[in-house]
C-alpha cells in the first residue's frame, strides 16, 4: 500500500519530467549597441535586458566571432571551435545609417559575414540579409550547429519562428556546408535557381494566351 510521501514524490518526478530541459549557453554572446535603433522595437536592447546578450562598449575589442557587414569572410561550420571557445558578437545599428557607422573600429580578428537570408523581423520583413541582432545570432548558431540554442533567442520575440520557417531550405544547406567557400558556393547556386525560377514564372505571365478569335472573324466573314 503506498504512502502519502511516497505519492508526493511520484507527482514530483512526473512534474519534473515534463519541464523542458534549460538551454544553457556556454559562450559568451556580445553586442556592440550604436544606439542608432528604436529601443522599443530593438531586438538587441531586448536580448540585452534578459541577459542574453552583454553589452559592449564601442571600440572595446572581442576575440570571438564579429558579425559585421565590412567582413570578408562568410560564416560557415567551421567556425564551430571559434563559437564555443570564445563566442560570438554582433553590431546593433540601423540598416539605414550603415555607411556612417564606424565599423571599421571594431577590428575583428574574426569577422564574419552572413550568408543570403530574408528577415522576418515586423521592420524589414522579407527583405533579403537585412537581419535583426536576434536573428543575425540565430543564424550563425543554426548554421554551426547550435539549433536549440538558435531557437532560444528566438522564441523570445512573438515572430521569431517566422524567421526559420522562412529561411529553413537555405539554413538547412548552410548547416550541411564544410567551410566558408562551400557555403558561398551553395548561396550561388541558390540564387542562381531562384533566378531561373522567377525568370520563368515571368516569361509564362508574359506569353499571350491562346485564342479562336482571329479563327471566328474569318468564319464571319
Amino acid at each position: 500500500m503506498s504512502t502519502l510521501e511516497d505519492t508526493i514524490g511520484s507527482l514530483e518526478l512526473e512534474d519534473d519530467s515534463s519541464e523542458e530541459d534549460e538551454i544553457q549557453i556556454n559562450f559568451p554572446v556580445a553586442m556592440w549597441d550604436f544606439n542608432q535603433c528604436d529601443p522599443k522595437k530593438c531586438s538587441g536592447r531586448k536580448l540585452a535586458r534578459l541577459g542574453l546578450v552583454r553589452p559592449l562598449k564601442i571600440k572595446q575589442r572581442f576575440p570571438g566571432l564579429v558579425l559585421t557587414p565590412t567582413a570578408e569572410k562568410c560564416v560557415s561550420p567551421a567556425d564551430k571551435d571559434i563559437l564555443e571557445s570564445k563566442g560570438i558578437a554582433v553590431v546593433d545599428c540601423s540598416w539605414a545609417k550603415i555607411d556612417s557607422t564606424p565599423l571599421g573600429a571594431l577590428k575583428p580578428q574574426h569577422g564574419r559575414l552572413l550568408p543570403f537570408l530574408v528577415a522576418a523581423n515586423p521592420i524589414n520583413y522579407g527583405r533579403p540579409c537585412q537581419l535583426s541582432c536576434v536573428e543575425a545570432i540565430a543564424a550563425t548558431l543554426y548554421i554551426i550547429g547550435y539549433k536549440k540554442e538558435a531557437k532560444h533567442y528566438l522564441d523570445k520575440f512573438s515572430w521569431g519562428h517566422s524567421f526559420v520557417e522562412l529561411n529553413k531550405e537555405l539554413l538547412d544547406i548552410y548547416a550541411g556546408c564544410s567551410d566558408s567557400k562551400s557555403v558561398v558556393e551553395e548561396q550561388g547556386k541558390y540564387l542562381k535557381k531562384e533566378q531561373e525560377l522567377q525568370l520563368k514564372r515571368k516569361d509564362e505571365r508574359d506569353f499571350p494566351p491562346s485564342s479562336s478569335s482571329d479563327d471566328e472573324s474569318d468564319e464571319k466573314t
